[in-house]
């Protein structure tokens, strides 16, 4: 056999375990893993081809279904001081946050429960994050608590939409008080807080979307596990084909 066939089969292998194991993966994913984990330094297009050739494809990508609600009264509005500038050098230099929400079933009664998140624009690395039962003040502030709990010294600029928590005089105080600067997305544009929303996207495509929970506790571990996953084993290759913590881990290694 060739030498060039006997490495597209254990390539073709080392895919079916991938793909086995991660079935979102699309095939430039697959190729990360296959540099990362396998040590097969191939092209994306001879990936491609082998992916085919296996009928080995990623799921479909869904549109995010957003659950801001808006203050008819806002007390706060801040500007788009981010202006879309999706770019930081360090970490904890910009944050993003948003709200979304999942469902589940118990019986035939569909329910709800809401995941609020920070992200780190540095490494895309979730800062903090809170799962609740209601969409409130609470499930917003004890989501910030929780991030500068972990980062005391953190004084980035932090960018939201207009949600009706983020527009609250409390929470301006408090991101006044940690000496941050606010800012928010404009009406209507979704892509002033494009990453975060893209976080969404990420996250329901690869472990919700075509999925029916059953209970609550099934819902919730698998977000958790997800993050764990995303935050640790999730190659980016934005970030040269790195982890978000192996990015923020590399930088405090260099700083």
């Amino acid at each position: 056999m060739p030498e060039n066939e006997e490495i597209n089969e254990a390539i073709a292998e080392a895919i079916k375990a991938i793909h086995e194991e991660c079935p979102d993966k699309g095939y430039r994913r697959i190729n990360d893993d296959l540099r990362r984990d396998y040590g097969f330094c191939v092209n994306d297009k001879r990936v491609l081809r082998i992916c085919r050739y296996l009928h080995i494809k990623s799921t479909i990508k869904y549109q995010n279904e957003g659950c801001t609600v808006s203050d008819k009264n806002p007390q706060h509005i801040a500007e788009n001081v981010l202006s879309r500038d999706f770019h930081a050098d360090k970490p904890n230099e910009k944050w993003l946050t948003d709200v979304t929400e999942f469902k589940f079933y118990v019986g035939p009664e569909k329910k709800k429960i809401y995941l609020s998140a920070i992200l780190d624009l540095y490494d895309r690395r979730i800062v903090a994050y809170v799962i609740g039962d209601i969409n409130n003040n609470p499930l917003v502030f004890d989501t910030f608590e929780k991030a500068i709990e972990d980062n005391p010294d953190a004084h980035p600029i932090f960018h939201s939409d207009r949600g009706f928590q983020y527009t609250s005089n409390v929470f301006h105080q408090k991101l006044v008080d940690q000496g941050m600067v606010q800012s928010m997305s404009r009406v209507g544009k979704c892509i002033d807080n494009g990453p975060m929303e893209g976080f969404w996207g990420i996250l329901k495509r690869e472990r919700y979307y075509k999925k029916r929970f059953e209970s609550r506790e099934s819902l919730v571990k698998m977000i958790e596990d997800y993050i764990d996953y995303y935050n640790n084993k999730r190659y980016q290759r934005k970030l040269g084909r790195l982890t978000p913590f192996e990015k923020h881990e590399q930088y405090l290694m260099a700083a």
